[in-house]
């Protein structure tokens, strides 16, 4: 007997369950909060130089700048090729010998900046001048958050001490920079805070995840996985709420952290997993559990089924001869195809998902208006995958999805070069394709994860997810490095790169095979069986007719399986 099939007498998503689980979705939006802080506090407001020995307030809509110290556009595409028209007139300053004698102006870059207050109050670019030459230490301090992210996927320990440190590295951030301790030690400290939030951010999403999905059966996967889904679109709505009532950065920081502590109470209410119990071999305690459980579902203990799934767990620990690890997924030709597919097809997607999410700031119209728009086109797509996903299946959905991601994408450079600089219905048309790579980004980044699981083998599936996951990361690095760097050359240079990779990553998505209403492989010989869709590959397979093991190889295995099993009968009959 299994545990999900012993699962089922107690109530495989009874009561219990839906209130632990509902539990661990209400902690699932501390997560999306913390990540996209980013986006309001370190937002990057529109801004220009100062202009020099000013007596009067300079404000960011002065006609006197516009007129005497912004470098035209002949002099930005003829001197400054490396970075675009914007960024080069807001970057650099002319300095006239007198009002009267502009023709003769040299160009500087600047030393000061005036931003604007239309949105924003106070952010960390301002607080830490980080724009221009400098917007490289924006984007190291949100590489870092990844880095963080990356080793939280690694080690997420206990889920309540994650809350805790959610909590403490929180206040860390809110207290740096301070001017008295200058600009490194408020910058290293505030960086610390960063990559501390973010280990405690992953562990909460991997140990909800993980506890999420083993309180139910495989009936519910599914549903479990989708659903918590909901939560993470839940915390961006929670998240804007906040920033569009606090528009300086130290204030949302300090409330944010506040907002957090109550989560601190969860651990009283938090599941612990029965599954993982029985798996350790730890029956006394799994035993109380489950008949907690049962009788919190109003069902009976089956004490003689327990004793059954007792025996055959004991059974496989000690069944220890085939020991697998990561040079398992290569060592087969068909199971190194799909291993190393899928880790790109994971880096694509991260750098897809977090370079559109992180980017909703640079939209056309308020920010926080675009923030919110992002937020729902997730939910809804996580709401479309729910929906259709095992009906039509995994290959289909996402492999269109990224496709459209491409196409859509690509429409940003005739909407760029074609349509009126600055109109409403340019800014319009930017919008909505924002917008609808959002969509697209979110349901193809939800698909990938439930593909991925379904496609390696038991045996070393956590190690392939979590190869997957740290390669994930990197793609998300390379998201936000774009979105700062890239974005001073050309303002749709990103979503044009990011609509390339999609495209490359459709095309090598179509050798996968579907897997819908198909059993999770055990074993790589499983995933051999799988196949790939658009190639064959010559093997070696192995079966039993009576005593014997029949060793075939080549194109015609199929047909020769077949003559050796009609021989073994012939011979039977004989």
């Amino acid at each position: 007997m299994t545990y999900d099939d012993f699962l089922h007498t107690v109530g495989s998503f009874g009561k219990y369950q839906k209130v632990k689980y509902f539990v661990i979705c209400l902690s699932y939006t501390l997560p999306p909060i913390m990540v996209y802080t980013w986006s309001f506090a370190a937002a990057s407001p529109e801004f220009r130089c100062k202009i020099p020995d000013s007596n009067v307030e300079d404000i960011f809509t002065n006609d006197q700048y516009k007129n005497f110290y912004q470098p035209n556009v002949d002099y930005c595409k003829v001197n400054k090729t490396a970075i675009s028209v914007k960024e080069c007139q807001r970057c650099y300053i002319k300095t006239p010998p007198s009002l009267r004698d502009n023709n003769n102006a040299e160009v500087q870059s600047c030393q000061n900046y005036v931003f604007d207050r239309k949105y924003y109050k106070n952010t960390l670019v301002e607080e830490w001048t980080m724009v221009c030459d400098r917007v490289f230490y924006r984007s190291l301090v949100q590489n870092i958050f990844f880095v963080g992210y990356m080793v939280g996927s690694i080690v997420f320990g206990i889920l309540a001490d994650n809350f805790i440190l959610m909590t403490f590295s929180g206040f860390l951030c809110a207290f740096f920079p301070q001017k008295r301790l200058g600009f490194w030690p408020s910058y290293i400290g505030y960086t610390i805070g960063r990559f501390l939030l973010a280990c405690a951010t992953r562990g909460i999403s991997v140990s909800g995840f993980v506890l999420g999905s083993e309180l139910v059966g495989p009936d519910k996967k599914l549903f479990t996985g989708i659903v918590i889904e909901y939560f993470f679109a839940f915390g961006q709505f929670i998240l804007v709420f906040f920033a569009y009532f606090i528009r300086t950065w130290r204030t949302l920081s300090w409330s944010l952290s506040i907002f957090t502590i109550p989560f601190l109470f969860f651990y009283f209410f938090l599941p612990e997993s029965p599954r993982w119990m029985v798996s350790k071999g730890k029956f006394v305690e799994a035993e109380k559990l489950l008949r907690r459980i049962a009788v919190i579902n109003k069902r009976n203990f089956d004490r003689d089924a327990f004793e059954q799934l007792k025996i055959e767990q004991e059974k496989s620990m000690k069944n220890t001869a085939e020991q697998v690890g990561v040079l398992s997924l290569f060592r087969s030709k068909i199971m190194c195809i799909i291993s190393i597919n899928l880790f790109f097809q994971w880096l694509v997607q991260n750098l897809v998902f977090y370079g559109v999410s992180q980017n909703t700031g640079s939209w056309p119209f308020d920010p926080y208006l675009n923030f919110a728009a992002s937020a729902f086109v997730e939910l809804l797509s996580y709401i479309v995958v729910h929906l259709i996903l095992n009906r039509v299946g995994r290959k289909i959905p996402y492999c269109g999805s990224v496709v459209l991601f491409g196409i859509v994408a690509l429409t940003a450079i005739p909407v760029n070069l074609l349509m009126l600089k600055d109109s409403a219905s340019q800014k319009t048309m930017i919008f909505i394709i924002n917008v609808v790579l959002k969509f697209l980004a979110s349901f193809s980044y939800a698909i990938i994860y439930i593909y991925a699981n379904e496609l390696f083998p038991t045996r070393v599936r956590n190690t392939g997810m979590g190869i997957c996951s740290m390669v994930a990361r990197i793609g998300a690095i390379i998201g936000t490095t774009c979105n700062d760097l890239l974005a001073r050359i050309w303002t749709e240079f990103p979503i044009v790169l990011y609509g390339i990779v999609s495209l490359i990553a459709a095309i090598l998505a179509l050798m996968f095979p579907e897997t819908l209403n198909k059993p999770l492989p055990q074993s790589i010989e499983d995933v051999e069986r799988m196949g790939l869709a658009c190639i064959r590959i010559r093997g070696v397979r192995q079966a039993q007719t009576g005593n014997t093991t029949v060793r075939i190889e080549g194109e015609n295995e199929d047909s020769l399986l077949r003559e050796q099993l009609k021989s073994n009968i012939d011979d039977n009959e004989l």
